[in-house]
């Protein structure tokens, strides 16, 4: 996984709207950058809703949010209009970028052992270096220790 001091990677993926998204389009800004598993299951929907709701405070202080997973576009653009949420969600079904930030790896759930999303948030500052890494995030108050963190 990435760490704090490192160069944010690179990438450009297809946004809820099917748009391409880039993250070095976004310097100038601070960008939080969350990884989470899957659209409309109960833990990652109570994080996009964390996030919704405190947003007007992370535009306060100059961040610009983005969730990433595997799921579709389309998954992606009903889950978003089901929660009116305001930052994008993308698409990254090969989990290139998941891999590329450590956050795609070895689970275990009731003794299975599967690989999947490895719920985790990066704050990027406005010259794409990460200041902040949350791994294996726990859902409950996220969006809260992110949002202090700034």
């Amino acid at each position: 996984m990435l760490k704090e001091g490192d160069l944010a990677p690179d990438f450009t993926l297809q946004s809820d709207q099917g748009e391409p998204v880039t993250l070095s389009d976004m310097r100038g800004k601070k960008v939080v950058l969350y990884f989470y598993p899957r659209d409309n299951t109960s833990g990652c929907t109570a994080e996009a809703c964390s996030f919704r709701d405190d947003y007007a405070q992370f535009v306060m202080k100059g961040a610009v949010v983005i969730g990433v997973s595997p799921d579709t576009v389309a998954s992606h653009d009903k889950f978003k209009a089901k929660l009116s949420l305001p930052f994008y969600l993308l698409s990254d079904p090969e989990h290139k970028v998941l891999e590329m930030y450590g956050a795609w790896g070895a689970k275990s759930m009731y003794g299975k052992k599967f690989m999947g999303v490895i719920r985790s948030t990066f704050v990027i500052d406005e010259q794409g270096v990460i200041i902040k890494a949350f791994p294996k995030v726990k859902v409950a108050g996220h969006a809260q220790e992110v949002l202090a963190y700034l």
